[in-house]
């Protein structure tokens, strides 16, 4: 096992690798930026250095000075967390070169499952389903304009590079094709240096379902079962919860297997996500693209699976096979988890950084706050704007839901704006309540409340 322990990240997810550290009995040293230079994890590490100013390009961006800092604290391994660098496969390559264990997948795994026309090709190979489109990156556009008219419009421009919604379009008809695609293009260069595009079919009524996978140096691999992520604004996650209402026993183990063959595929080692669209009017379900890290809503697998997935990470980085296979993972319950940002939801998410006034968080059986935050905190401009993770679990989705309400209700938090106020009214909303929802919920929402 490591004797210590680089963290590369910052805020919520930070502290997540701290206390599995702590669990292990693994020293932790901590870089981190000029602005957070009072969160928490830099107070609860056993070392933290400063690397550099706010801007991330400066300082949880820039490798030259995070390996200086892993040499000299004389860290055997380094953990990314998500974002930033977790999915950067020339800094896992540097790590190698220096003798530092990088905390994820292998490079050539992030290289093909990062690039998404690469990662569609590698998945047909293992005889997993994608969504009908472009073989490779458009070059051509009137071979993109045969191609659309033969799956049919609406289509949907994607960025091969990156995510997040960037770099991606939907195009309901052949004449909006070509300044589609110059946009979505300029787009993708601009984001991530990558101005590659391909198409696929736009499927209308969708759900966004992903896997937790995991797999060993010895080529084992598994499923930790699924999530619905299809609660989102902009292509961005705002809750989840498992197990999907959308699933039945029968489509979770076809997806489940699918999951695993992406994972062989690619001879993944560590945790990981493979990522679904569910076609509700088919019920057909293809592969979007992999995560090749941590995920920021893996708490909520923990919670059904009580099994610590970070902890599980670090020891398959230490060269430990997976400590458990396929029939010993059961689902016992439900969660949720609701990410509670910074913004204000019904002023088009506005940004509300600024001063914790008050920071009162909710308590009792099945519930667990993952934050970095406490009263007196500010929280700066120049990141994501999480200030942490509330996670429910409850015996059934309606008793998560019930507990979900009144552990939001308990959440205090004065002088800035955050998503609880959203997240109460979606929980009272009918569709959600039955289940019966889209990747356009969010939309639909606040079309209705207006």
């Amino acid at each position: 096992m490591f004797k210590k322990i680089l963290i590369a990240n910052r805020g919520e997810i930070a502290l997540r690798i701290i206390r599995a550290c702590n669990d292990l009995d693994i020293h932790t040293v901590l870089v981190y930026s000029e602005a957070d230079k009072d969160s928490l994890p830099v107070s609860l590490a056993d070392e933290s250095y400063c690397i550099g100013p706010t801007t991330a390009s400066q300082s949880y961006l820039n490798i030259a000075a995070i390996i200086n800092v892993a040499l000299i604290s004389k860290v055997d391994a380094i953990h990314p967390g998500y974002g930033f660098l977790s999915e950067n496969a020339y800094f896992a390559e540097i790590c190698k070169e220096h003798k530092i264990k990088f905390i994820g997948a292998p490079s050539e795994a992030i290289k093909n499952m990062g690039d998404k026309a690469t990662a569609r090709k590698t998945v047909k190979i293992a005889g997993v389903p994608t969504v009908p489109g472009t073989e490779g990156i458009i070059k051509d556009l009137s071979k993109a304009k045969q191609i659309a008219k033969e799956i049919g419009y609406p289509v949907l421009i994607k960025a091969t590079a990156g995510g997040g919604g960037r770099g991606m379009r939907i195009v309901n008809k052949e004449s909006e094709l070509e300044n589609a695609l110059m946009a979505a293009s300029q787009e993708a260069q601009s984001a991530f240096g990558n101005s590659g595009v391909y198409l696929e079919k736009f499927i209308t009524r969708m759900r966004h379902i992903e896997f937790q996978v995991f797999g060993d140096m010895d080529g084992n691999c598994v499923h930790l079962g699924e999530r619905d992520c299809s609660i989102q604004r902009r292509h961005q996650k705002l809750m989840e919860e498992t197990p999907s209402p959308a699933l039945t026993s029968e489509l979770r183990n076809r997806m489940g297997e699918a999951a695993v063959k992406v994972c062989k595929a690619v001879n993944y080692e560590g945790a990981g996500t493979v990522e679904f669209i569910l076609d509700l009017d088919t019920n057909d379900f293809y592969f979007m693209e992999m995560n090749t890290r941590i995920q920021v809503e893996h708490p909520i697998t923990e919670m059904i699976t009580r099994r610590d997935l970070l902890v599980e990470q670090i020891k398959i980085a230490a060269g430990e096979s997976l400590s458990f296979k396929q029939e010993d993972i059961e689902f016992q319950g439900h969660s949720m988890e609701f990410r509670i940002n910074a913004e204000d939801p019904f002023n088009n998410f506005r940004p509300s950084p600024g001063l914790l006034e008050e920071y009162i968080v909710p308590g009792g059986i099945g519930v667990r706050i993952d934050s970095h935050c406490y009263a007196g905190y500010t929280i700066p401009p120049y990141y994501d704007s999480l200030v942490g993770k509330l996670i429910v679990y409850g015996n059934n989705r309606e008793e998560t839901i019930r507990r979900a309400k009144r552990s939001l209700g308990e959440f205090g938090i004065e002088g800035i704006k955050t998503t609880i106020p959203l997240f109460l009214k979606i929980l009272e909303d009918k569709n959600f309540i039955e289940g019966n929802i889209t990747t356009k919920f969010l939309d639909e929402f606040f079309e209705n409340k207006n």
